[in-house]
């Protein structure tokens, strides 16, 4: 079956606007990092890009990324092991923190964003005689993680807490950066982990990496993940420091094993430009990079091209006039009914739209595999009733 019989298929059988996950493309790609990676570097999976995938790639990487107690409790429900849970995000409860480490008996990772929760950790390991496992997270500038000084500082008096195991640094500056940037990162990071060692006698065994790679969404993009991906792993074997390196992704890993699809419902001509009205819109679809709809994503129009090709602008079902997906791009063959079909949407692009706006319908969701076939993950669900004044039995405001 070609690409487009399956988004065919798909709209059909469960109509639009529709998420579709190839959880087929989604392993290949985590194993073609393998391949260029090697064995020596660890691979960690960022739910956040889309926690639809988590069980799957649990079993394909050696750590998920886990940044809210949402995903917490998504990992939970799918009994995803806990020595698997990288517990990471900037904002950690203490309530939530112990709540995280009585589940899994001290058995999963967690980064240290701040003093504050080092010290919610190690009294958690005080309190319950177990070992807790933390990576002390270097800030890159933003509000995240903690200045070199107060890294050294923990370090310092790492011998007053007998059950905290700090196991390695955690680093991650922002996305889709070029391979320089990881090179000159990498550097750094080389130079700052020897520092720990010479001044305070401190050997990090670990260092989870965010690189950042970039994905190209855009036609006339080049793809650079391969050579990004030759680079850095060049660069982490080139670099004094011997230790494990894990590499922290999200939207490398799951962006191309999504497809987002959306029906053409109305067609008119506005001062001679042709839009297009479809039933999705930018609430439920979002590229990194993309600017009221200038750049134009790999997309293709379902039905049999037919007529002449014309330039459309593109528009979702919100109103606002933000909501465009794509200007003037030259299509065949589109008409009301069409379905369009915007690849590279398995990252992110799911999670970031204004979901709640206008109380529109939440798509649904399915997975995709050539063993195993079609399997609905989520049905659509309307929002309005969260956009809403509830009552409870007694018609008492909850």
């Amino acid at each position: 079956m070609t690409k487009k019989e399956l988004f065919v298929q798909g709209a059909e059988k469960y109509g639009t606007p529709l998420y579709i996950f190839d959880t087929d493309q989604a392993a290949e790609q985590v194993r073609s990092f393998r391949r260029i990676l090697g064995k020596e570097i660890g691979l960690c999976y960022a739910m956040k890009a889309n926690p639809f995938l988590v069980k799957q790639m649990a079993e394909l990487t050696d750590r998920i990324e886990v940044c809210s107690m949402g995903e917490f409790y998504i990992c939970r429900e799918k009994d995803i092991p806990a020595e698997k849970l990288f517990i990471s995000g900037v904002l950690k409860k203490k309530e939530e923190i112990w709540q995280i480490l009585d589940h899994s008996r001290g058995q999963c990772c967690c980064n240290v964003e701040s003093p504050g929760q080092f010290f919610a950790m190690a009294e958690w390991g005080e309190k319950n005689k177990k070992p807790v496992s933390l990576y002390l997270r270097l800030a890159s500038g933003s509000q995240f993680g903690m200045d070199e000084k107060k890294i050294r500082s923990i370090i310092r008096t790492r011998d007053a807490w007998p059950y905290v195991k700090i196991r390695g640094i955690h680093y991650f500056s922002g996305t889709l950066k070029k391979a320089w940037k990881m090179e000159k990162e990498l550097k750094f990071l080389d130079g700052f982990l020897h520092e720990m060692e010479e001044d305070l006698g401190f050997h990090t065994k670990e260092l989870e990496y965010g690189p950042g790679l970039s994905v190209p969404y855009f036609q006339g993009q080049e793809d650079q993940t391969w050579e990004d991906l030759e680079a850095l792993s060049k660069a982490i074997k080139n670099m004094s420091w011997k230790g494990r390196v894990t590499l922290e992704m999200g939207r490398a890993f799951a962006a191309s094993c999504g497809t987002y699809l959306t029906r053409v419902e109305d067609v008119k001509k506005n001062h001679e430009k042709n839009i297009c009205i479809v039933d999705g819109g930018i609430h439920q679809l979002h590229y990194d990079g993309q600017i009221r709809g200038m750049y134009q994503p790999r997309i293709q129009v379902l039905e049999k091209a037919g007529g002449r090709e014309k330039e459309w602008n593109v528009y979702g079902s919100l109103c606002t006039v933000h909501d465009l997906l794509i200007q003037n791009i030259p299509l065949r063959g589109l008409k009301k009914g069409s379905v369009l079909a915007f690849e590279n949407a398995g990252a992110y692009s799911h999670m970031e739209g204004m979901a709640l706006f206008l109380s529109h319908e939440l798509p649904g969701a399915v997975f995709y595999s050539r063993e195993k076939g079609w399997k609905q993950i989520r049905r659509e669900q309307q929002t309005y009733i969260w956009n809403m004044e509830s009552e409870d039995n007694n018609g008492e405001n909850n």
